[in-house]
């Protein structure tokens, strides 16, 4: 099943309410729900149990072949891009970091050109992901934290651009595991907001009525959410298992691009460099039993699932159940 228009973030596009109620749990929780998560368990697994076959080191070994001449220039890729990112939302004007997050300070501008210029350097680049937080913290002063929470791949994207700068790790983890990690996390809490308000892309989804195959929206609402957070969840497991999700996500986010346009293509610019670049990590870790995906998968559909809702509750009084 394509997920295009849930990779076409919906606030960009359509009206919404972050302090609204959610749908209850209750109801996001049906039988519809269950057999999508069995589904996305079969799948995890199965991949799991490929993976040290000689089916899954068969497509290590083409998964390597296919990007080693983009590998060597991952670094560089993800500068230009977030170069690009910076200049073309500069170029369009009242953003932070997003369409939906607009001020109308002159000097974010500034900071945009100056973290655009700060990649033409490695020594610049610590400079350059410390503007991006700067931002970041504007955004959240202005739009509230849950609304932030939308967006923690940007930290993700400051702490690669810094670690690289500097040379550095965090604590042992690689700068591109961070951003890995980062990018799982925000693929993983975005699609609980598909289940939570799957109404917010109704309009999108009549405007855009090819992309469902005709299933009712309801439905294909559910049904992205889930593709979006088991491909998401991938981007934290194994080697095979992560760098395939990575390629679906990048399909899923370019071919949105095509659909939704120049908006989408340039917010959507860095996780695509961010995914591409995943892909191409070709370092090997340590196996994992298979049957810790499954449990992974439903520990943190649950974790993302109370952390959403209690959030939620927490600061706008909405109803849980």
């Amino acid at each position: 099943m394509s997920a295009r228009s849930a990779d076409a973030h919906v606030k960009w596009f359509c009206a919404f309410d972050v302090a609204g109620q959610p749908r209850g749990l209750e109801n996001v929780l049906c039988m519809d729900f269950e057999l999508l998560l069995g589904i996305a368990v079969f799948w995890l697994f199965a991949g799991c149990l490929i993976e040290p076959t000689a089916v899954g080191e068969a497509t290590i070994r083409a998964l390597d072949r296919i990007t080693s001449p983009l590998r060597p220039y991952t670094d560089v890729m993800i500068r230009a891009v977030v170069a690009f990112f910076f200049i073309s939302i500069w170029a369009v004007g009242g953003i932070l970091l997003t369409p939906e997050l607009k001020t109308t300070s002159p000097l974010v501008g500034v900071l945009q050109l100056a973290i655009a210029a700060g990649m033409l350097s490695r020594r610049t680049l610590p400079l350059s992901a410390l503007g991006m937080a700067v931002i970041y913290g504007i955004a959240v002063r202005n739009y509230g934290v849950f609304h932030l929470a939308d967006y923690p791949i940007f930290l993700g994207v400051a702490a690669y651009l810094a670690l690289t700068g500097l040379k550095k790790d965090l604590f042992g983890v690689q700068p591109i595991d961070v951003m890995r990690y980062a990018t799982a996390v925000t693929l993983m809490w975005a699609s609980i907001e598909k289940w939570a308000y799957p109404e917010w892309s109704f309009p999108l989804l009549i405007e855009h009525a090819s992309i469902t195959f005709g299933f009712d929206n309801e439905f294909y609402m559910r049904a992205a959410g889930m593709v979006e957070f088991a491909l998401a969840f991938a981007l934290v497991w194994t080697p095979l298992i992560r760098r395939c999700a990575a390629t679906v996500l990048t399909g899923m986010f370019i071919s949105a691009c095509f659909e939704f346009g120049k908006i989408d293509t340039i917010g959507h610019s860095a996780i695509i460099a961010v995914l591409l670049a995943i892909v191409c990590d070709n370092r090997s870790s340590e196996r994992r039993a298979p049957w810790l995906a499954p449990v992974g998968l439903c520990a943190a559909l649950s974790v993302t699932l109370f952390a959403y809702y209690v959030g939620h509750a927490a600061l706008f009084k909405t109803a849980v159940l």
